[in-house]
């Protein structure tokens, strides 16, 4: 629940460790939550804003959302449409201004379960930059005047390339004292000097988390920190990866609904050969594929940009098409991509299919019918899809970077273990070279592939192993000094 929600900041009851509630933006009309509590007004950049707040509960967690009109109808720009200086200020940071002031404060406003939280034992998890200022004003409004000083938080970088950077004046938007415009103020030697809210949120958290240990050490370098490594370096004593589990109940190939209908079927551990089979046909019958049993068939699901490497895939298909396989992309981005995947399909016809746009059915039904999961991205900070794949028994070929290198053991063929297959470099000859030896093993060592599958399908993917970790955290962050 820790990582799905956008724009979330989650805070737990550390007294029972079974408290957690989840805060979000009021985005639609939504048919659970109802108005719970008295209503808020906080100043953004100079203009009184009235937030309503909303309750649900929802699977044992406490949804709270916070409802202001600056909200509504923005679904599909939730991270700012066309990105420009005044829409920035405007609409992104005024957003993001109004969730942080609200969330602080939502434990004394919201009586979940007929009583409000207070502060004693919160931890407050905020998620990306977006919400990082959240510990900025726990402490600048709160434990700098004596208020919630039990209260700490603690800030999960899911991708640091998006950091919440604007100019120096935007600081006047933040109603915060003189004093903290230190902790905002960062220099990149490209573009000056700049208001970096990120970076603000690293330095004032009592904890940092990033989602796998691969993007942990990534973070640290020049390369891999975005201009903020130096930052984290310094914060080096309170930072740590936790790898991302998955919701096992809707990824799991015993009970996909998504499997239920038009020829395909639900398969476990015991039936993945027949259950796989069976998916994989009705996957190439839906798409115009010829349905063949024996030709791979090579999935890539993501979003169509830079970090993803689908480029990578399009300069290699030359390669691929001549291999006898069949090849599926779905995904939906930037426009030179997208017409990149219509172009793939127009070439390769017979063997290629590119759907431009997003469907949850066809990505849960390409886990289950394909044989390999490609993922050549740039940069993975965990990565996802690959944790879909072998909980499916779908062979997982990925740029060793990141979530990736810690959860895609390379294969090994003489001791017969790991779970895929990964590439150093992302560069399309590395990429062919591991697709190359996956498809020797694929064709001409069937009992190598098998075992390949069920170690994939075999693991705990669960949030389980994660959500103990977190624990651990959440009780240094509040306990340990």
């Amino acid at each position: 629940m820790l990582n799905r929600l956008p724009f979330s900041c989650t805070f737990g009851n550390l007294f029972t460790c079974i408290h957690l509630q989840a805060i979000v933006p009021m985005y639609g009309n939504y048919e659970e939550p109802h108005q719970i509590g008295e209503p808020k007004r906080y100043q953004v950049a100079g203009q009184d804003m009235e937030v309503k707040y909303h309750h649900a509960y929802i699977d044992g967690v406490d949804f709270v959302f916070i409802d202001n009109p600056i909200f509504h109808n923005v679904e599909s720009e939730i991270y700012g449409g066309d990105r420009t200086a005044n829409f920035f200020l405007q609409d992104i940071l005024k957003r993001m201004i109004l969730l942080c002031k609200a969330a602080v404060e939502a434990p004394w406003c919201v009586p979940c379960g007929g009583f409000c939280y207070g502060d004693g034992n919160l931890v407050f998890i905020a998620n990306d930059w977006h919400t990082a200022l959240l510990p900025v004003y726990l402490k600048a409004y709160y434990r700098d005047n004596g208020f919630m000083i039990y209260a700490r938080s603690v800030l999960v970088i899911h991708n640091i390339a998006h950091q919440g950077r604007g100019p120096l004046d935007d600081f006047s938007y933040l109603d915060l004292p003189s004093n903290y415009m230190d902790l905002f103020k960062h220099h990149d030697p490209f573009g000056g000097d700049h208001l970096n809210i990120f970076a603000a949120g690293i330095k004032a958290a009592d904890r940092l988390l990033t989602v796998s240990h691969g993007y942990a050490w990534e973070l640290k370098t020049p390369e891999g920190g975005w201009g903020l490594h130096g930052i984290i370096n310094e914060s080096d004593w309170k930072f740590q990866g936790i790898v991302n589990g998955i919701d096992t109940t809707d990824w799991n190939p015993r009970r996909d609904v998504h499997l239920k209908l038009d020829g395909y079927s639900n398969y476990s551990l015991e039936t993945v050969e027949t259950g796989k089979a069976q998916c994989k046909a009705a996957l190439q019958k839906e798409l115009g594929l010829p349905v063949r049993g024996d030709v791979p068939v090579i999935a890539f699901i993501g979003r169509l940009d830079n970090q993803k490497g689908v480029d990578l895939i399009a300069e290699a298909m030359p390669w691929i098409a001549g291999q006898d396989v069949q090849v599926i992309l779905l995904g939906t981005g930037r426009q030179d991509l997208e017409d990149t995947l219509r172009r793939l399909e127009s070439q390769h016809y017979d063997r290629v299919r590119g759907w431009v746009g997003f469907s949850v059915r066809l990505a849960h039904r390409m886990t289950a019918g394909a044989d390999i999961l490609l993922m050549p991205s740039r940069f993975e900070p965990c990565g996802l899809n690959q944790l879909y794949a072998m909980m499916y028994g779908t062979v997982p070929v990925v740029h060793a970077v990141g979530g990736l290198r810690d959860t895609v053991q390379h294969y090994n063929p003489y001791e017969e273990v790991g779970l895929g297959w990964t590439f150093e470099n992302a560069e399309a000859n590395r990429m062919i070279d591991a697709l190359g030896h996956c498809l020797n093993t694929y064709r001409n060592y069937k009992s190598s592939w098998e075992g390949l599958r069920r170690r994939g399908m075999m693991q705990d993917l669960s949030w389980d192993t994660a959500a103990k970790r977190y624990e651990e955290v959440l009780v240094a962050a509040k306990y340990q000094w």
